[in-house]
């Protein structure tokens, strides 16, 4: 097969490495970038770059932020008593997205998962533990995903907070069993927020 481009062929290989990407939407992709002017290119280029080397992890929550701490963290309209556990730094928008929680949080980085060889060392735990120690946390919300991994997840977190002097809870389960956060609407995930139960 003779190539049109290169330089096409080059800029398909790598956006088709996108999640949910296959070959033929990256061809598509990058032909409506062909169509664009250079301006739009160049903007999206530098987003890019700029997605990569200005944005960070927060040292206190671990979610991302341009800034450390994160605004988030440094915020001092939050409720401070209050903490949302949750599995990565993309539910943290995404239960920022409905409006109901004015605490503050913390990114576990993953879960337990003995079938991808992750377990409680891999994760922030410790950094969970400690800041419930040292920063008078009255309540810990469990917000990860409600399947076997996040459940197991949950369970371990609880019976390390049982001799700490803080309420544990978690967010209610209008969510359907086996599905991830990312996929549930802003309104379904408020409710399931608001009306999260004692463990």
């Amino acid at each position: 097969m003779q190539l049109i481009s290169e330089h096409l062929e080059k800029a398909i290989e790598q956006l088709s490495k996108l999640p949910g990407t296959g070959r033929k939407s990256a061809q598509r992709i990058a032909i409506h970038l062909l169509k664009q002017n250079k301006q739009y290119a160049q903007n999206l280029a530098q987003a890019i770059l700029d997605l990569t080397t200005k944005v960070s992890n927060c040292s206190i929550c671990g979610s991302i932020s341009d800034s450390d701490p994160c605004s988030i963290c440094s915020s001092p309209r939050r409720e401070i008593r209050t903490l949302c556990v949750v599995e990565e730094f993309n539910d943290v928008y995404l239960i920022e997205r409905t409006n109901e929680f004015q605490g503050r949080y913390h990114v576990l980085g993953g879960i337990i998962s003995p079938m991808d060889n992750v377990g409680p060392d891999q994760l922030r735990i410790k950094e969970l533990l400690k800041r419930v120690s040292e920063e008078s946390i009255g309540e810990v919300i469990l917000a990860l995903n409600p399947d076997a991994e996040g459940e197991a997840t949950s369970y371990y977190i609880n019976k390390l907070l049982m001799p700490y002097e803080v309420q544990v809870t978690r967010i209610a389960y209008g969510i359907p069993m086996g599905t991830e956060l990312e996929y549930i609407d802003e309104e379904t995930l408020g409710r399931a927020f608001s009306s999260r139960t004692s463990l």
